[in-house]
């Protein structure tokens, strides 16, 4: 079974910067795309970045030249460097295995959150 166990999260003044880590367990890392999403309370889980197997990343429009998506197959690790954080950021911050079509296939983890004070 596939297993998730995100890290890196805390508290930070706007301007300031985490690098989020996302451990995964299981054979399949190295061959699907992983993504970091973000969800605040009332609201539902949304798509921050992508990477592809092949590290090909994708950002949502938010985040774009702000945060980076990176992986290391041998590690079986995915990261998300955050940079220039915004209390609009504030959020907890979990992520996936994707299939094909891009939909996260992997029960959720416990998830890190991110607090940013202005």
């Amino acid at each position: 079974q596939v297993q998730l166990v995100e890290s890196g999260g805390g508290l930070v003044q706007a301007g300031g910067s985490l690098r989020l880590s996302c451990v995964v367990s299981g054979s399949i890392f190295s061959s699907n795309a992983m993504a970091w999403y973000r969800q605040t309370p009332g609201k539902q889980r949304e798509l921050v970045a992508s990477i592809a197997s092949g590290g090909r990343p994708n950002y949502r429009n938010s985040v774009k030249g702000r945060f980076t998506i990176s992986r290391d197959n041998a590690k079986n690790t995915v990261y998300l460097q955050m940079n220039n954080l915004s209390p609009e950021d504030t959020a907890v911050y979990y992520c996936n295995v994707l299939n094909r079509l891009g939909t996260p296939i992997t029960s959720w983890g416990q998830g890190t959150q991110v607090t940013v004070s202005s």
